[in-house]
């Protein structure tokens, strides 16, 4: 037995592993860590069965742990981050505080009320240590007012019941307590015609962006606005969010899509959106040219003149 497989007997060894129940349903984090584990591996040129045998188990259980059916301790982690020669400590540290979390969010309350998707939204704002909207087709969805979010919901196909419709609502408007709080730094870019889209009327609308404004002061808060004048416009078109970890390698975009929520993680599609998001940033009106410009148009949706 070589030296990593020395050090591995205790952690690994087949009565602690085989005694856990596998998980049926892995959070994003969980699946996050079991993704990072196979990119340190594959970095490291191994197939899993060669690291298997280096860390001294079975190549199913090194399938586990990168499928997240099983738990990854901080020293495992470590033990596999030594194995594959890893040297990337900022990175190391982050994952072994992610394999070291315990217990649940609350957005656990509501499984099996609501899709997965939901809950895979929360969880990722919830870690996050900074949020970047860019929205083109409604309002970014921290910074809807209920009667809005409702109105969006509503206008689903097929329908919504009442019920279902209202916990989507009371469920997001619970997200937004991560920046009314102050604790997650907020940027957003809205295109104009995120602005003008109607759900539930011109009334709705016109409260909607008014407390858009409110929030614009929030010192957490950044809003900035994409108007139709631009010559281009530098996203994809669909509504994204970039959720920044402890480390940049741990960064995830998520995307808006009409089946629900896809996430993004792999260095080339970090790499894009960030591209995305500078352009955004040099050519979006500045935070108060973006408040006088969503007062004109609240004064226009009052008007009756949209």
């Amino acid at each position: 037995m070589d030296r990593f497989a020395d050090r591995a007997a205790h952690w690994f060894s087949p009565v602690r592993e085989d005694a856990m129940a596998l998980r049926s349903n892995p959070t994003l984090r969980q699946r996050r860590l079991g993704t990072e584990l196979r990119r340190m591996r594959e970095q490291a040129g191994f197939g899993s069965s060669e690291l298997a045998r280096r860390l001294g188990i079975s190549p199913a259980q090194m399938t586990q742990m990168e499928m997240a059916k099983i738990g990854v301790s901080p020293e495992r982690l470590r033990m596999v981050a030594s194995a594959c020669g890893c040297a990337n400590e900022p990175l190391i540290d982050a994952l072994a505080n992610m394999a070291s979390e315990r217990g649940k969010g609350w957005w656990e309350e509501c499984r099996g009320t609501l899709t997965i998707d939901f809950l895979e939204v929360a969880e990722l704002e919830a870690h996050a240590r900074k949020l970047t909207f860019c929205t083109t087709a409604y309002m970014p969805g921290l910074l809807q007012t209920h009667a809005y979010a409702s109105a969006v919901f509503a206008r689903l196909f097929p329908p919504l019941s009442v019920g279902e419709v209202e916990a989507r609502t009371a469920f997001r408007i619970r997200r937004q307590k991560i920046i009314r709080s102050g604790s997650t730094p907020l940027r957003t870019f809205i295109h104009e015609a995120a602005l003008r889209m109607q759900f539930g009327g011109p009334v709705v609308l016109a409260d909607q962006l008014g407390a858009l404004i409110d929030d614009s002061e929030h010192p957490g808060i950044s809003v900035r606005v994409v108007p139709f004048a631009l010559d281009t416009f530098p996203g994809s078109g669909e509504n994204l969010t970039f959720a920044e970890g402890p480390v940049p390698e741990l960064d995830t975009i998520e995307m808006d899509v009409s089946q629900g929520a896809l996430f993004f993680d792999s260095q080339a599609d970090l790499a894009k959106h960030r591209v995305i998001f500078s352009r955004l940033d040099s050519t979006a009106l500045g935070e108060d040219e973006s408040r006088e410009f969503i007062r004109s148009v609240m004064k226009e949706v009052k008007s009756g003149n949209v």
